[in-house]
C-alpha cells in the first residue's frame, strides 16, 4: 500500500472531481485534510474510508471504482 501524502491536484485527479469540489468537501463534508502550512495534504487510504462511510456522494466512489 501506498503511504505517501497526495496534493490537492493529486487527490482531486484520484477522484475525478474538480479542486473548488474538493475545497467544499473539506469545509462542508469533513473530507479528511491535513493542513502543512498553507498546503492541505491528503491520505489516500483516510479518503477512501470516508467515500466508503457516505462522506461524499457516493456516484462520486462508484465513477472511481469503474474506472479502476
Amino acid at each position: 500500500m501506498e503511504d505517501r501524502w497526495l496534493s490537492v491536484d493529486e487527490i482531486a485527479a484520484y477522484l475525478g472531481i474538480k479542486r473548488d469540489t474538493l475545497y467544499k468537501w473539506i469545509g462542508e463534508k469533513r473530507m479528511p485534510a491535513h493542513r502543512a502550512g498553507r498546503l492541505w495534504k491528503f491520505k489516500k487510504d483516510e479518503v477512501d474510508q470516508w467515500l466508503r462511510s457516505g462522506g461524499a456522494d457516493a456516484r462520486i466512489d462508484q465513477m472511481r471504482k469503474d474506472r479502476q
